[in-house]
């Protein structure tokens, strides 16, 4: 995975927590309503760990973890949930690895 400073949210059904980096506190408030909407159902429905970072040439990657004796996690739920999230949430994604590349790239 990519280093802590380009991950920017996680969520956990463990700890029931939200993470959201302040690296990228200048998204819209509306965007980062939905993605801690998004990613809290997620792990309410499916459980476990979800991570939204993105990549050093600016994709937004989705990581999923479980602890490995978590027997209530869905794994073929993660997978379609996954899916669903990329199919519904396509344009935000899109406009977040923009905004990543634009605002976080340049200069380096």
């Amino acid at each position: 995975m990519t280093d802590n400073s380009n991950v920017l949210c996680a969520c956990s059904s463990y700890e029931a927590k939200y993470y959201f980096n302040n690296r990228y506190d200048n998204l819209p408030r509306a965007v980062k309503e939905e993605l801690q909407i998004m990613c809290v159902v997620y792990t309410e429905e499916v459980g476990g760990e979800l991570t939204l970072a993105f990549s050093d040439e600016g994709q937004l990657l989705m990581h999923v973890s479980a602890d490995e004796d978590d027997i209530l996690f869905d794994e073929i739920g993660s997978a379609l949930k996954i899916k669903q999230m990329q199919i519904n949430k396509q344009e935000l994604f899109e406009q977040l690895e923009t905004y990543y590349k634009v605002m976080c790239q340049k200069g380096e």
